[in-house]
């Protein structure tokens, strides 16, 4: 009796896992619209604070969809072309509008780094005001039933349709991938002057190269990503005048980040959960984040246990790199007794006052500083300006 009590009960338990599953739980097979095919309909809240809907663009001649986000390297390269198409068009009876269907919860941070800003709809809205976008921007990352609607599987991933909305061309704008540069065919620019013509497009169907659409079953990898990253050691070492000057000269390919905080000053704290998250989002490029504490050295302890509640570890791939500098860690504490030699060996522009952070780049030069809490959002900022095009600085 009392075993099959047991059974049933484990019947249950299973069958309730089951339905309190998240519905992203499960990939699903998705299939681009097909040429020739209706476009869907759809109601999507854009950044402007309206929701928008297919019936909304009724009167114009040719229809755009351009399926794209904000941190994907292509999508970013393809902004100014979206722009461009817009500026050019919208008196010939063309309607232009973006859609971002990636759930934003569904990206690592790791892949985030290529970007200022994530896929939130609130990051939508700040790309749109910077970008001056002046053509729908919509957000379909909640239950991203029209991205799977027209089958967008890529981004950018453009559909152009007729008046009487049928799709007559699907794919990328052009053949420069990342490239902000107009490279190779204009397959949408083609596309929409052959149906102004009453024409049939030259080419009709193309691969849209870019990042995948994040799928909102791509959270359980999120979940897994954060729990792998929390399981890393954090470690905090003892840093001397040779350490320090070589941290400064930054004999190194790698873009360096470093932190001067202290365990009592509370604006430093404050910010260090946006300086762990910062190093995830940009760990897979030429970047690593010091912190160097400047507390006591018998404060030690106290100041590793506030780096391990922040997760300050180190990433795989920086940590592969200090071997090379006879580096075991990316935390440090000042284990001298004169704060003027450390301010002078590694930021000679710091007048003491905490927090301060500064980025080196590869020979020891100081392409950024700032003093008090950071703003995560131009730190970001100022390394995307670095990282994507170094030889500027």
């Amino acid at each position: 009796m009392q075993s099959n009590a047991c059974f049933l009960l484990a019947c249950i338990l299973i069958t309730h896992s089951f339905l309190i599953a998240p519905a992203w739980a499960n990939p699903e097979a998705i299939k681009t619209l097909e040429l020739g095919s209706s476009a869907p309909n759809f109601s999507l809240p854009g950044v402007d604070g309206k929701d928008h809907s297919l019936n909304d663009f009724s009167k114009s001649s040719v229809l755009v969809i351009v399926f794209t986000c904000n941190h994907c390297p292509d999508a970013r390269a393809a902004r100014g072309k979206v722009i461009s198409l817009h500026k050019d068009y919208k008196d010939k009876g063309v309607a232009v509008i973006a859609i971002s269907g990636n759930d934003d919860k569904a990206l690592r941070l790791d892949e985030l780094g290529y970007s200022v800003y994530g896929d939130s709809m609130e990051d939508m809205k700040n790309v749109a005001m910077e970008e001056n976008y002046d053509f729908p921007y919509l957000y379909d990352g909640s239950t991203q039933q029209t991205t799977k609607d027209y089958g967008a599987v890529a981004t950018p991933h453009v559909f152009v349709f007729d008046a009487q909305r049928q799709l007559r061309y699907a794919g990328r704008l052009d053949d420069a991938r990342r490239s902000p540069k107009n490279i190779g065919t204009p397959y949408v620019r083609q596309a929409i002057d052959a149906i102004l013509s009453v024409e049939e497009p030259e080419t009709a169907s193309t691969r849209p190269f870019g990042c995948s659409t994040k799928w909102s079953w791509k959270r359980d990898g999120v979940t897994k990503d954060n729990a792998k990253w929390a399981a890393l050691p954090v470690t905090l070492v003892d840093l001397d005048g040779k350490l320090a000057k070589s941290l400064a000269a930054n004999d190194t390919q790698k873009l360096r980040l470093i932190n001067f905080w202290s365990t009592t000053c509370s604006p430093c704290i404050a910010e260090l959960p946006d300086l762990v998250e910062t190093y995830r989002r940009f760990q897979n490029r030429p970047f690593e984040f010091v912190s160097i504490s400047i507390d006591p050295i018998e404060d030690k302890s106290r100041a590793l246990k506030v780096l391990i509640e922040h997760q300050a570890a180190l990433a795989a791939r920086t940590a592969a790199s200090l071997k090379k500098e006879n580096r075991t860690s990316n935390n440090y504490i000042f284990s001298g007794s004169n704060l003027d030699e450390l301010a002078d060996t590694i930021a000679p522009e710091w007048n003491g006052a905490l927090p301060y952070s500064i980025l080196v780049a590869p020979g020891g030069k100081i392409v950024w500083q700032h003093s008090g809490r950071v703003n995560a959002v131009e730190l970001r900022r100022a390394l995307v300006n670095y990282l994507d095009n170094p030889s500027a600085h």
